[in-house]
């Protein structure tokens, strides 16, 4: 089957470069947890430059074709932007997520139409007033809800019955620094909002540790006398990074996060602990520049007493948004809106 351009404007053609470029950050959000910002800058300009065309088109044709553009245009600007700004802003979405769908609210106001083959696409594009970014946004929605019943068939497959299996599954403790997402462990038993694993990675390079080691002698390193006197900076979480030296130490190489370890702050949160710090969990949060993920000293505390013991433990993936958001993508531009088809 071939794409032809006989019922697809040239907008329209463009707006298929959205598919590659998703597809690339949604294979990287989920191997990093991190999008570059710039990847979004060149996308929204694109959106931008094609909504001024469609909507100079739509002016030129008839009133007919104006109100059929303006009103999903106006609706995708005034209100898919602003609902994604405050989706980041009560965090329910990254910065990544938000940026991404203010990028479709540029690049998708209305429905595109493309001949495949004999095919007509989208086959069901919903209403004729419906923004069409916020088309994909459901179809993501929907996409994301359907995660945690695949989680739950797969572990109850492989008998891994929890009462967190629709969230996570169990791994082999020596992966968690390997892996993103939470811990969903404490001491107390299962929890949804555990230890996220980038804040793990912060404190052990922040100490100069490795998970093993600090398995290997759990009394001494939960002793907050052993923190390291000009400990490394913590970098921000990603599994790449930075070397670091062991019990603390200057880097060897540059700090990713830009950051130059800050030595006062750092000697005044660990020049003077005590045993009411175990772990020295709150001298390290004390010294680092912001949050780590959110991260509390209990948190931290709760996760090390849990990786020291354990063989395995069960984490969540938290699975990356722009995932759910490119098959949104996909299915929206084949099928059309999901939502729509199953209310009615």
């Amino acid at each position: 089957m071939t794409l032809s351009s006989a019922s697809a404007s040239v907008p329209d053609l463009l707006r298929l470069v959205a598919i590659p470029v998703f597809a690339w950050v949604a294979i990287l959000d989920v191997r990093t947890r991190r999008v570059p910002t710039a990847v979004w800058i060149p996308l929204g300009a694109l959106g931008a430059a094609l909504l001024a065309w469609d909507a100079r088109v739509a002016y030129r044709a008839d009133v007919f074709a104006w109100e059929a553009f303006l009103i999903p245009a106006a609706l995708s600007l005034g209100f898919v932007v602003p609902l994604a700004y405050l989706f980041w802003w009560f965090g329910g979405f990254g910065g990544a997520d938000a940026k991404a769908l203010l990028v479709l609210a540029l690049l998708f106001p209305v429905v595109p139409t493309y001949a495949v083959g004999g095919w007509t696409l989208p086959v069901a594009p919903g209403g004729e007033a419906v923004p069409f970014s916020l088309t994909i946004l459901a179809n993501g929605v929907l996409v994301g809800l359907a995660i945690p019943a695949v989680l739950a068939v797969r572990n109850a497959a492989a008998g891994r019955i929890a009462p967190v299996m629709l969230v996570g599954w169990p791994v082999a403790v020596e992966r968690v620094t390997t892996t993103h997402g939470k811990l969903l462990e404490t001491p107390d038993g299962m929890t949804l909002g555990g230890l996220d694993l980038d804040a793990l990675r912060m404190y052990l390079r922040w100490r100069g540790l490795t998970l093993a080691e600090l398995r290997a002698d759990p009394a001494r390193y939960r002793d907050p006398d052993s923190l390291p006197d000009e400990p490394n900076p913590p970098t921000d979480g990603a599994v790449e990074a930075a070397s670091v030296l062991p019990d603390g130490g200057e880097t060897i190489s540059e700090d990713p996060t830009g950051g130059d370890g800050d030595a006062a702050a750092i000697e005044a949160a660990t020049g003077e602990t005590d045993d009411e710090d175990p772990w020295g969990a709150a001298a390290f949060l004390d010294s680092i520049e912001g949050s780590a993920y959110g991260t509390s000293a209990t948190d931290l505390r709760d996760g090390l007493a849990v990786l020291a013991e354990k063989e395995t433990v069960w984490i969540s993936p938290g699975t990356p948004f722009l995932v759910p958001l490119f098959a949104g993508l996909l299915i929206a531009l084949v099928y059309g809106d999901l939502l729509v088809t199953l209310i009615v």
